[in-house]
């Protein structure tokens, strides 16, 4: 799922920038400069939002506008729970399929890694590459 959000960007008085989602409650970050700060507010919303998915979560609605005093400053930024589930959740499960007996015996008689081509096979069909 794609979605936007605004964030409030805060200077530091040492360097970079404080970021907080104000709709994600708890979804703060930070960054040594302004597009650092812009990654990783991305990255904390993708992470907040994919865990709010995996326990079935409500999703917060993003809010339309933000009133914020110089010299902190308001910004969409996008988060992607796709991309972070395919940058972050390689752990490997295990499922248990039925084939025909002689289609297996060429399979693997021809060398076919059956987890690749399953992998494969379900990207083509989802249409992720």
């Amino acid at each position: 799922m794609k979605y936007a959000y605004l964030a409030v960007f805060s200077p530091n008085n040492e360097e970079g920038y404080n970021v907080h989602v104000p709709d994600l409650p708890g979804c703060r970050s930070y960054g040594k400069n302004l597009a650092d700060a812009i990654f990783m507010a991305e990255e904390a919303t993708a992470m907040w939002l994919w865990h709010a998915e995996l326990k079935s979560e409500p999703i917060p609605h993003p809010s339309e506008s933000l009133t914020v005093k110089s010299p902190m400053f308001s910004s969409y930024i996008c988060a992607d729970t796709n991309e972070y589930r395919k940058k972050h959740c390689n752990q490997a499960v295990k499922k248990t399929l039925s084939i025909p007996s002689w289609l297996n015996t060429q399979a693997e008689q021809s060398g076919i890694n059956f987890s690749q081509l399953l992998k494969d096979a379900i990207k083509e069909k989802l249409n992720i590459f």
